[in-house]
């Protein structure tokens, strides 16, 4: 538990210095925490199948997007908008799931770096569809959406029609707090524990801790690496739409592309590893992640005289320790073949 221990001495220092109240910090802690869990929630997994830390979440976040461009193009406000664009992204989400399951297959042990460039490859396909093709090939109704060539979708997308939609379901008129988001996030939660206490969630297990055990005992490796893709790629694209429905806002371009880099962060903060993952490094590592995301900016102001130095110091951190993860996996896996090789 030393980086979670680290990471708390460090908020609460950033947190001393902001000046910030306590009330508006915790205030804003539930938002954070409802809005991001799913997101980290995704990666847990792949990481208990020992494919590692999925950087190809974002390819889920992708997913989730286009459904939020499809009931924004037609017009479906409300909660109804929220739940046709789950519908939508679900299918796009367990197509790109089960393509990034069959590439990770054939690059076994090297997971993480090859998820990596398949989201930078995406990224590139997502693009010409939403850039080039958009108002050209594929009709778009709302032609606000439109840039003023009437060719590709505009940086900025109001989602002002869904906005809160799902945090103020049924509880909106009585508190401010996200409360059905809460609920459905800890039902998710629930459903992944009882998942790996299934005959699937067990061979998960089996395939993480040694895929050649498993093969051996009749577990089909390939099969069940692929559906543990599939489920972290649709959690990511949910977690992305009640993401931004909560955010009001979708930048087309950008929203998808850091999702991956401060999930990992989150997860990797709370104390898990590149093959050991669970609800509570998830909830743990999203907590202190985001409390550095509220107080760093004002700390950086009162200490330096400069806000951005609080967000380069927070960005710093995110790769950093991305990195620090990386380095003590390959640590332990060369001690790990040393002390075999001396048996």
């Amino acid at each position: 538990m030393i980086v979670p221990i680290v990471f708390l001495i460090i908020s609460l220092a950033g947190f001393v210095l902001s000046g910030l109240p306590l009330n508006f910090v915790l205030n804003e802690m539930v938002f954070r925490l409802s809005r991001n869990l799913i997101l980290v929630m995704s990666l847990i997994i792949p990481v208990i199948t020992g494919m590692g830390l999925n950087f190809g979440i974002v390819l889920g976040a992708m997913a989730g997007q286009v459904g939020l461009i499809f009931v924004i193009n037609y017009g479906i406000g409300g909660i109804g908008g929220v739940l046709v664009a789950v519908l939508i992204s679900t299918p796009v989400a367990i197509l790109l799931g089960y393509l990034t399951g069959k590439v990770l297959n054939k690059a076994k042990g090297k997971e993480m770096i090859t998820s990596m460039i398949l989201g930078f490859f995406a990224n590139g396909i997502y693009q010409l569809i939403f850039i080039l093709l958009s108002g050209r090939v594929i009709p778009i109704k709302n032609k606000d959406m439109l840039m003023s060539t009437g060719v590709g979708l505009k940086n900025t997308i109001d989602l002002n029609i869904i906005r809160k939609s799902l945090d103020n379901l049924f509880f909106g008129n009585i508190t401010p707090f996200p409360i059905v988001t809460l609920i459905i996030t800890a039902l998710l939660f629930v459903g992944l524990y009882f998942l790996l206490k299934t005959k699937l969630g067990q061979e998960m297990r089996a395939v993480g801790q040694s895929m050649h055990i498993a093969g051996v005992s009749g577990i089909n490796v390939d099969r069940t690496r692929i559906i543990a893709i599939i489920i972290s790629t649709v959690l990511a694209a949910w977690g992305q739409i009640v993401y931004l429905q909560n955010m009001g806002t979708l930048s087309t371009y950008t929203n998808h592309e850091q999702v991956g880099l401060f999930a990992v962060a989150s997860l990797l903060i709370g104390g898990a590893s590149v093959n050991k993952a669970s609800w509570k490094e998830a909830l743990i590592g999203t907590f202190l992640f985001h409390l550095l995301f509220i107080v760093s900016p004002l700390a950086g102001q009162n200490l330096m005289g400069n806000a951005q130095i609080g967000e380069y110091f927070r960005v710093f951190i995110a790769y950093g320790v991305i990195g620090l993860a990386l380095l003590l996996h390959a640590w332990e896996k060369n001690k790990s073949k040393t002390q075999l090789s001396d048996i």
